[in-house]
């Protein structure tokens, strides 16, 4: 099985300048290894850092020693010593990031705010928008709000219009950030059903979930990140 994910080591602190300086410890010796069609939950308390390590793969943050080596374009590179267009590279044709919170342009109807990711990649805004669709009307947002800012939607439109967005690329690597948060069970089963499918389409994901029940559907493995706790 092929690994498309592979940390080794990892460690993150903050500085926190506004406090002379002072050093707050994260996580360290983060070590886990993420195969493709696998979804790896992480797991533990608020604090524990479970966020960091997402954007610590993503790019957002950068490690204070450790590798972090993601498989893109068939060659495992490494996120932690990447310079920033390397990881935008990256990010475009291997990793997608379904974070808790929409940001999108202001006044974008939903529908391209949807399709924007596939016409990055240069698909057709047509064709590009026909599966925004699908998407949409699958995560049950009906067809009246699509040329609609979704600015003007409530946070739980919003976040499935987030998760649509995150969805629709074929990436082979996906990271998930509550993505069940606020939805009620209908929509909570969809994205369930989502997963499932990249799943089976060989993509490798890492989850940030809370609710037990969502985590035992979705999870191969579960990661305690309070192993990787940093001592202050």
């Amino acid at each position: 099985m092929t690994t498309m994910i592979d940390i080794i080591d990892a460690q993150k602190s903050f500085t926190m300048h506004l406090q002379g300086g002072v050093r707050l410890p994260v996580v360290r010796g983060v070590c886990f290894q993420v195969n493709a069609g696998e979804c790896v939950v992480l797991s533990g308390p608020s604090g524990a850092g479970k966020s960091s390590i997402l954007k610590m793969i993503f790019g957002n943050y950068r490690c204070d020693g450790g590798s972090i080596f993601v498989r893109h374009e068939g060659v495992p590179q490494n996120i932690a010593t990447s310079e920033p267009r390397q990881i935008l590279s990256i990010r475009r044709s291997t990793i997608g990031y379904v974070s808790q919170f929409l940001r999108a342009v202001p006044r974008v109807p939903t529908i391209d705010v949807v399709a924007e990711p596939l016409v990055a990649t240069g698909i057709g805004r047509d064709a590009a928008r026909e599966r925004a669709g699908r998407l949409l009307s699958c995560l049950n947002i009906p067809e009246r709000l699509w040329r609609l800012p979704p600015s003007t939607f409530s946070g739980g439109e919003q976040q499935r219009v987030n998760i649509a967005r995150g969805f629709i690329s074929d990436l082979p690597v996906l990271l998930l950030d509550e993505p069940t948060a606020s939805l009620d069970a209908a929509n909570r089963d969809v994205v369930i059903r989502l997963i499932d499918e990249k799943k089976r389409a060989g993509v490798a994901m890492v989850a940030i979930v809370h609710d037990d029940e969502v985590r035992h559907m979705i999870a191969d493995r579960v990661v305690d990140v309070t192993t990787f706790a940093a001592a202050a």
